[in-house]
């Protein structure tokens, strides 16, 4: 017998699959496939860099965007891509009438752009967090935030990878 090397994906896939027709006895296998082959062609393989109309377009569309009151801050070198730090501070009131609705922290490179998004309101008290990201290489992160009138103010920051996260896409 002939030994086949699979690489992740193909394993988990074959694992899901294997599953799946256990639990179902076969009958959504065929459609199962498919989806989770779309996925793969259209989302997870996209590791490459984007612009950064390409990396807004999908949250602002046609409302205004300034570069203003957030401060986006990562190491400017991260060693290790699976864990660089994050935070983020945005000077906004957070009171009823003017607060900070929403965040997203977009990725120019990794497969899958958005890397987070936080929803926000008056009852958060203040605008900041701190978190950990994957990068997958060296880019550009952007952290855009939504304000309660539907305007978008964001901030961008260059980081170099020297050990990448989501080399294989997944």
């Amino acid at each position: 017998m002939r030994s086949r090397l699979f690489s992740r994906r193909q394993s988990i896939l074959a694992i899901f699959q294997t599953t799946l027709a256990a639990s179902v006895g076969g009958f959504w296998l065929g459609s199962a496939k498919a989806q989770v082959d779309k996925l793969t062609i259209t989302g997870l393989s996209e590791a490459r860099l984007r612009t950064f109309e390409e990396m807004v377009r999908p949250y602002v569309q046609s409302q205004e965007l300034k570069k203003e009151r957030v401060t986006l801050s990562l190491p400017m070198l991260a060693d290790n891509g699976h864990m660089v730090p994050l935070s983020l501070k945005i000077d906004s009131p957070m009171t009823e009438a003017s607060h900070i609705t929403h965040v997203y922290l977009i990725s120019q490179r990794n497969p899958v752009p958005l890397m987070a998004k936080f929803v926000m309101g008056p009852w958060s008290g203040r605008a900041d967090l701190s978190t950990r990201v994957r990068l997958s290489g060296n880019q550009n992160v952007i952290a855009l935030a939504r304000l309660s009138d539907g305007n978008f103010i964001y901030d961008l920051q260059e980081v170099v990878v020297t050990e990448a996260a989501c080399v294989d896409n997944g």
